[in-house]
């Protein structure tokens, strides 16, 4: 132990490159992404313009590129992991024939059109458009919509739990899954021979079937064994993203170690692998916690990610690049209304809708980038035709605040006029989003015993009602009884607001202090009470001493389970003294159920 210590500080002086440029990029990320956030301006152009200040084109401060490459390329694994997490398959086919067809059309026809208007733009002999890929990349570009930008404008408008927004939310997961496609195939791009595809697709399927296989008999029991220690249910989680990844990438030397040889070399890449694994354990009650503990490892590399890639930029030569990067982002914006307007109108769903949500989906996705970074990789494409592509996604992510303005203003409102016109039934009314009235956290005795008596005296409320609880033995009772339940770690700030603890009317914090863990509820109300202005907090203390400081944190009601005990037993204790104790019993019971009644979800 000493030696390492000692090596340490030995070394403490030494320049190591890749620390060095890791610093030198977070540090640029900061500073640009406070200046874009008071500007308004998203978030990845910042990273992106990061890359460029430190990188070749601005000050050189990053002298081995190579180093974030390595680590950006495993921010891009995680990055798929977790939108893969955030792909419940099953929740897909829920969402009806509207967004199933829509889903499975967006993505070719807005690639099919943007291709042939390209191949046609290539006759004109522009320098730009004559590689054999470029229409086929710009064709990509404009076919996918931004998950990163969109979902996060949803969530800061409350809009997530629109009928809009679930739709955009639905279409974005289908072109997720597009572009997993694509990046299976892109390796092969350059030979479409029937094998090599049919051997790639083939080699996904046989993941994609481990990955079931797995998830189906092998996991659940995993997590189970872990499900009362969070910290272990992501480890569990990030070993079976990477370990699938790893079975993909060697997937041809196993079938040679099995004595099966294959004329081409099979291997299916890591982050595909980390799609995969993702979606394979989607729907488990795990996903919110893994997404929440996991979404912070993943937005460190992400920028690292974003940061690498605007390192890539050079500097435009000539005006092509900025001509096309132009032009690329108003193709991008009119497909939208060429081909996801009309597709949405004709699978039924009405004007205003698919009017808002083919605007709001009028950028280019991050996807694109990292498309273009691996095509960049295989030869495909350059440098400046990469950089063109990045400042498109900058111009329409830039635009996005803009898009959703005018998707709320007067566009819908002129495409539903034009509707009325030619006898289209209008609109029907947006339903507002049904909002948990409760919260219960923590679902030891005290938690249990009050739900056993909302289910007795108001059981109407349990339908609007979640509870937030690492105990997944009691889950599936807890639903059928009508509640929603979430696996959450209650110190984990990020996992209550996706179990939508934050919507809630009144939230119940059933756990003391020395049961919690990494938390307290001094801490838990302060961080809820950032989550919802408006909720009623009701808390719990362990000694009197904390009662004021709970409040002072943003609690409404602290009571401690010791003084709530003394007011119902002292009457006892009093009928006793004057000789009455067996009417007050008789009289209780007919007040209140029998305690050996009551139900017991707690063995």
């Amino acid at each position: 132990m000493s030696g390492a210590v000692l090596t340490l500080l030995a070394a403490g002086g030494s320049d190591h490159s890749l620390v060095r440029d890791i610093g030198a990029c977070l540090v640029a990320a900061a500073v640009l992404m406070v200046v874009f956030e008071r500007l308004r301006l998203p978030s990845i152009a910042a990273l992106l313009a990061a890359g460029i200040v430190v990188g070749p084109v601005g000050l050189s401060l990053v002298a081995d590129p190579e180093n974030i490459a390595t680590i950006a390329d495993l921010g891009l694994t995680l990055l798929l992991f977790v939108i893969g997490l955030e792909v419940n398959i099953n929740s897909l086919f829920r969402g009806g024939r509207a967004l199933l067809l829509a889903g499975l059309l967006q993505v070719p026809l807005s690639a099919t059109l943007a291709w042939a208007l390209f191949v046609g733009l290539r006759q004109t002999g522009w320098s730009m458009l004559t590689g054999p890929y470029t229409a086929l990349y710009l064709g990509l570009a404009c076919a996918f919509s931004s998950t990163l930008l969109v979902a996060g404008h949803l969530h800061s408008r409350r809009e997530l739990d629109t009928r809009s927004g679930r739709l955009a939310v639905g279409l974005l997961i289908f072109q997720d899954v597009w572009a997993a496609v694509v990046l299976a195939m892109q390796p092969n791009f350059a030979d479409l021979a029937v094998t090599p595809v049919l051997l790639t697709i083939a080699g996904i399927g046989a993941v994609i079937g481990v990955a079931a296989l797995v998830a189906r008999f092998v996991l659940p029991a995993a997590f189970r064994a872990v499900g009362r220690t969070p910290e272990l249910v992501v480890t569990v989680a990030l070993a079976w993203c990477f370990g699938l990844g790893l079975f993909g990438v060697h997937l041809g030397d196993l079938l040679g170690l099995l004595g099966l040889h294959l004329e081409h070399q099979l291997s299916i890449s890591l982050a595909m692998g980390a799609l995969i694994a993702g979606s394979s354990i989607a729907s488990f009650p795990y996903a919110h916690e893994v997404i929440a503990k996991a979404g912070s490892l993943r937005d460190f590399f992400v920028t690292l990610f974003f940061v690498g890639l605007g390192m890539s930029v050079p500097l435009p030569e000539g005006i092509d690049v900025v001509a096309l990067a132009l032009l690329l982002g108003v193709v991008a914006v009119a497909i939208r209304q060429f081909v996801f307007l009309p597709l949405l109108l004709r699978v039924g769903v009405d004007v205003r809708r698919a009017a808002e949500t083919a605007i709001k989906l009028a950028q280019i996705s991050e996807f694109c980038l990292v498309i273009m970074y691996l095509g960049m990789d295989l030869g495909h494409v350059d440098q400046l035709f990469t950089s063109a592509v990045i400042f498109a996604f900058v111009l329409t992510a830039v635009l996005t605040p803009a898009l959703f303005r005018l998707a709320e203003g007067s566009y819908p409102r002129l495409l539903s006029v034009v509707a009325h016109l030619r006898g289209i039934p209008p609109a029907p009314p947006e339903q507002p989003a049904i909002r948990p009235r409760l919260a219960i956290l923590g679902f030891h005795r005290l938690g249990a015993a009050i739900f056993c008596e909302l289910e007795r005296s108001n059981p109407e409320i349990l339908r609007r009602t979640v509870v937030v609880d690492l105990t997944i033995a009691l889950h599936a009772e807890i639903h059928a009884r009508g509640a929603d339940v979430i696996y959450a770690d209650l110190a984990n700030f990020e996992a209550l607001r996706h179990a939508n603890v934050d919507q809630a009317t009144i939230i119940v914090i059933t756990l003391t202090d020395d049961v919690l863990k990494g938390t307290d509820n001094f801490h838990l109300v302060r961080n809820l009470r950032a989550l919802n202005h408006h909720s009623t907090i009701i808390a719990t203390a362990s000694k009197p001493a904390d009662v004021l400081a709970i409040h002072e944190a943003g609690a409404d009601h602290v009571f401690m389970w010791s003084e709530e005990t003394a007011l119902a037993l002292v009457p006892a204790i009093q009928a006793a003294l004057r000789g009455d104790l067996a009417r007050f019993v008789t009289g209780r019971r007919r007040l209140r159920r029998p305690l050996e009644e009551r139900c017991e979800l707690l063995e």
